[in-house]
């Protein structure tokens, strides 16, 4: 059983490679840089029973003291064990919140990535499944609100695919400075198997609607590879019906699947316009108070016209071949290569580039390097390099 999360569809990064060392398969486990630009760091929060739990939590925040207004934005969960999942971070949506002077938690739940103790699955109950990982975001609120820089009276939920789930069931909690509950692609699909996982969503979000205690916003796209409008119907209507108090948003298609819209470069023009409406309704800000600066773009070089396959330097017939067809992805997308003749690509989502050559070198024990990024080539001489913007702090 899984949901879609860390938008894995588009933000996998392929690692192929003709030279002798084997591919790992911890290309993506590979320390990431931290965003210097949003004060990113990692702090360690308790959650469980008896607090002895520690949740690796992405926090990002404006300069300054605070005390800061918060979101708290949840993750959904990957194929697999949930221990190998990546630290989630949603930089897209943390960006557009730390220029309007809020800080931004990203916690990984319980057996999640680095975080301490045992991941529970409760199979096809969603009522169990929901308020089991609402647990652990109800800890990060406590948490959160002990801590000076953030104000505790202003504060808003926000949770993608498995982690609107979780939202959801939060919001039948009375959570002091919780005023905003956002669901964006919310839900459980269960693989396999003869439970009917849809109506047992369904009759989750009626029991969260019965108890709802916390004003909701929802984000579903027609083209949701996971939850489509006939079963966003059924889940709202059961929510609603039952005095839940929801805000329902159904945008059209999304790229090739909407399910990954939050975490997508591109996604911001459909969530960000909907997301300050209800903010404005919950009391919550939504002007631009800080400045925070775009990644510097690599440089482009005229080495060759990025569709020009024969002209990428060190690949076998294999490797033009996975760069003919990475030409086929989306953007925001980076392929990189290196002399051993191993190369690997990633697309959409976020970091692109380093997770290209976090798939790279996983593959090689020469040196990788940028290919192409996006629609043009980087390999090659330039007159100037970008200065790095992407280092930070660890706690």
């Amino acid at each position: 059983m899984f949901a879609l999360s860390r938008l894995c569809r588009f933000i996998v990064a392929a690692v192929f490679a003709s030279a002798a060392l084997a591919p790992s398969a911890h290309a993506q486990q590979l320390p990431l840089p931290l965003d210097a630009r949003l004060n990113e760091q990692i702090v360690m929060v308790p959650a469980g029973p008896r607090m002895n739990v520690k949740l690796e939590t992405t926090l990002y925040k404006p300069s300054g003291p605070g005390p800061f207004p918060l979101l708290i934005i949840n993750h959904g969960k990957s194929p697999g064990d949930p221990r190998a999942q990546p630290r989630d971070r949603f930089v897209y949506m943390a960006t557009q919140f730390v220029r309007r002077g809020y800080a931004v938690m990203v916690p990984m739940r319980t057996g999640f990535a680095h975080s301490g103790g045992t991941y529970s699955d409760f199979g096809c109950n969603m009522k169990a499944n929901g308020y089991q990982q609402a647990g652990d975001i109800a800890d990060v609120v406590a948490y959160a609100r002990e801590q000076g820089y953030i104000d505790p009276n202003r504060i808003v939920i926000a949770g993608q695919s498995y982690g609107g789930l979780a939202s959801i069931a939060l919001s039948t909690q009375d959570l002091p400075g919780v005023r905003g509950i956002m669901n964006f692609a919310g839900g459980l699909k269960v693989h396999g198997g003869s439970c009917d996982w849809q109506q047992s969503l369904v009759s989750a979000f009626a029991e969260f609607g019965r108890k709802n205690r916390i004003e909701t916003l929802w984000m579903y796209g027609a083209n949701d590879s996971y939850f489509g409008p006939a079963l966003v119907n059924r889940m709202y209507d059961a929510f609603s019906a039952n005095g839940g108090k929801v805000q329902l948003v159904s945008y059209g298609p999304f790229k090739h699947d909407a399910h990954t819209m939050l975490g997508s470069r591109d996604g911001q023009q459909v969530w960000l316009p909907e997301v300050e409406r209800f903010l404005r309704q919950v009391g919550m800000p939504t002007e631009q108070v800080y400045a925070v600066a775009e990644p510097v773009p690599q440089p482009r070089t005229n080495y060759a016209a990025v569709d020009d396959v024969r002209a990428v330097p060190f690949l076998p017939e294999k490797g033009r071949q996975q760069y003919k067809a990475f030409l086929g992805k989306q953007t925001p997308r980076a392929f990189a290569v290196s002399a051993s003749g191993a190369w690997g690509w990633a697309e959409e989502g976020e970091m692109p580039n380093e997770r290209a050559l976090a798939a790279c070198q996983a593959a090689s024990r020469e040196p990788c390097k940028l290919y192409s990024v996006d629609d043009y080539v980087v390999w090659g001489e330039v007159t100037e390099q970008p200065k790095d913007t992407m280092t930070g702090q660890t706690d």
